[in-house]
C-alpha cells in the first residue's frame, strides 16, 4: 500500500483502510481481521443510518447519501445500520423498537468512540426514529412514549439527515425541500428538533404522502436523487471535510 489511509466504499458498508489494519462496519456489527489492529480502533467519523419502511436488513435508500459522504471525505469514516424492523403494519411497534435499538446504538457509539463525530441519517420510519430518539415522542397518539437520549450523548451529534419524516413541522429554519404542510404525525413542542436545528436538515416536499400528509408515494421515493449532493455538502461541512 502506498499511501497511508484510504476509505474504499463496499456497496452498504464502508471499509476505513490504514496501515496494516481493516475495518468493516456494517449492520451494527463490526469485523476485523485476524492478525490486524485498527489505530486506536476509532473512525474519524461514524455515521448511523436508519432505512425507511419495508426495506430489507441494511442501510437502505439513504445508504447511498452515507457513501457519497465516504469518497468525498478526507477523514475515516464508518457506516453502520440500525437494527429494527422497520414495519409499515404494524407501524407504531416498529418505530418503538427502532428507538429502543438507536439509543442502545447511538450511546455504545458516543461512548466506544468518545472522539468520533456522530452523523445520523434517516429516511421514512428512519428520520422518525431519529427524531424521536433525539427529542422523544412527545404526547402523541398511538405510540410507545419515550424521552429524549441524555445531552452526554445527543452533544455527540455533529449532523443530521432526515428525509420524507413522517413526523415533519412546516416552518422550521432547519427544513428543506417545498412543503409547507406538517406530516402524518407531527411533532409538537414537546418533541421539538430546535435544539439540533444548526446540525439538522429535513427534506420534504410538496406531495409526500407521509411527510407532508399528500398523496404521492413517487415524491417521497425521490429525496436522495434530487438532494444527495446538498445533503452531502451539510455533511461535509459538518464534519470538516
Amino acid at each position: 500500500m502506498t499511501s497511508k489511509r484510504k476509505r474504499i466504499a463496499l456497496g452498504g458498508a464502508v471499509a476505513a483502510v490504514t496501515v496494516g489494519a481493516l475495518v468493516v462496519v456494517q449492520n451494527s456489527f463490526a469485523a476485523t481481521i485476524p492478525g490486524t489492529r485498527a489505530a486506536a480502533g476509532c473512525p474519524d467519523v461514524r455515521i448511523i443510518v436508519t432505512r425507511a419502511s419495508t426495506e430489507a436488513p441494511g442501510t437502505g435508500i439513504i445508504g447511498s447519501l452515507a457513501t457519497a459522504v465516504t469518497r468525498a471525505s478526507k477523514q475515516t469514516v464508518t457506516t453502520e445500520a440500525t437494527d429494527y424492523p422497520a414495519l409499515l403494519n404494524p407501524y407504531p411497534p416498529s418505530v418503538a423498537a427502532g428507538t429502543r435499538a438507536l439509543t442502545r446504538q447511538l450511546t455504545d457509539a458516543a461512548t466506544g468512540c468518545p472522539d468520533a463525530k456522530i452523523v445520523l441519517m434517516g429516511y421514512s420510519q428512519g428520520a422518525h426514529v431519529i427524531g424521536d430518539v433525539l427529542a422523544g415522542t412527545g404526547r402523541v397518539n398511538g405510540f410507545t412514549r419515550s424521552d429524549a437520549i441524555g445531552e452526554n450523548v445527543a452533544d455527540r451529534v455533529v449532523a443530521v439527515v432526515l428525509m420524507g419524516d413522517p413526523r415533519f413541522v412546516p416552518g422550521k429554519p432547519f427544513n428543506a425541500g417545498t412543503s409547507r404542510t406538517q406530516g402524518l404525525f407531527p411533532r409538537g413542542a414537546d418533541a421539538a428538533l430546535d435544539a439540533f436545528a444548526d446540525r439538522t436538515q429535513s427534506f420534504c416536499d410538496t406531495g409526500d404522502t407521509f411527510c407532508a400528509s399528500g398523496r404521492s408515494v413517487a415524491v417521497h421515493l425521490s429525496y436522495t436523487r434530487k438532494y444527495n449532493r446538498a445533503a452531502s455538502a451539510f455533511v461535509l461541512s459538518k464534519i470538516g471535510g
